[in-house]
């Protein structure tokens, strides 16, 4: 087994990680703090794996930031929780731009109030033609919302009659789901010690890795994403083909 990332050939690394950050209440009740601190704490982990993710070349980082399912919480962690996306935003946005990465945000926006979805278009116009590290935050996302909203617009399409039920492939599936113009995740990465999918993006993880590590998400640094790394490099992923046909040279 590999021991650290120093060994592993960096072309190994995955194109598109995907990471569902938990844990930050647990994080903040270890402590003895507010539910709030865990969140805040929780930004600057998400910054450390941004900045780890820019240095390693990798090419799409997804941070799974809000579900659909997170508006049951208290109302004041929710109202926290959205001045905090867009305090983060204010924040990050130049730094984004001068590091070219492009950020997008992907999910729901219809709940979000204006001053939110207009601080939303202002960075990912900011970003839009930045060619390093694509940053995805799946913010009022789920993974069951992305796949109707797929079929909704076919449905429309076929309504109109532009479009046949005959014609519905997986590709045009693909075609209509969010991000369809990326790579598919090759690492699911999911902190606290939960071993759920939670409603993260589940078409688009058919074929995805999942490692689940009990390290809390304010306390995930670059040392436990290369850990990530390295479990990455060592799956044999046959996409449904056996390790004969790819020429892999089992021991």
């Amino acid at each position: 087994m590999k021991s650290s990332l120093e060994q592993v050939d960096l072309q190994a690394l995955p194109r598109h990680i995907a990471i569902v950050m938990d844990g930050n209440g647990r994080w903040a009740k270890k402590r003895h703090l507010p539910r709030l601190a865990g969140h805040k704490a929780g930004v600057e982990a998400a910054q450390r794996a941004v900045k780890h993710c820019v240095e390693k070349k990798i090419e799409v980082l997804t941070l799974f930031a809000f579900s659909s399912e997170n508006w049951r919480r208290p109302s004041e962690e929710v109202s926290y929780l959205m001045q905090l996306f867009i305090t983060a935003l204010q924040n990050e946005a130049n730094k984004l731009h001068e590091q070219n990465i492009q950020l997008r945000v992907i999910g729901d926006r219809t709940r979000f109030d204006e001053k939110l979805c207009q601080q939303i278009v202002a960075v990912e116009n900011l970003t839009a033609n930045n060619t390093g590290l694509k940053l995805l935050l799946a913010t009022n996302y789920g993974g069951q919302w992305d796949m109707m909203q797929a079929v909704q617009h076919i449905g429309r399409k076929i309504e109109s009659g532009v479009l046949s039920s005959h014609e519905i492939t997986i590709e045009l599936i693909q075609e209509n789901l969010s991000f369809s113009d990326l790579p598919d995740p090759d690492l699911f990465i999911r902190t606290s010690g939960e071993q759920r999918i939670s409603n993260f993006i589940l078409w688009q993880l058919a074929y995805t890795e999942l490692y689940f590590t009990e390290v809390l998400w304010p306390d995930f640094n670059a040392n436990e994403l290369d850990k990530a790394f390295v479990f990455f490099t060592e799956r044999e992923r046959r996409f449904g083909f056996t390790s004969e046909q790819l020429g892999v040279n089992k021991k």
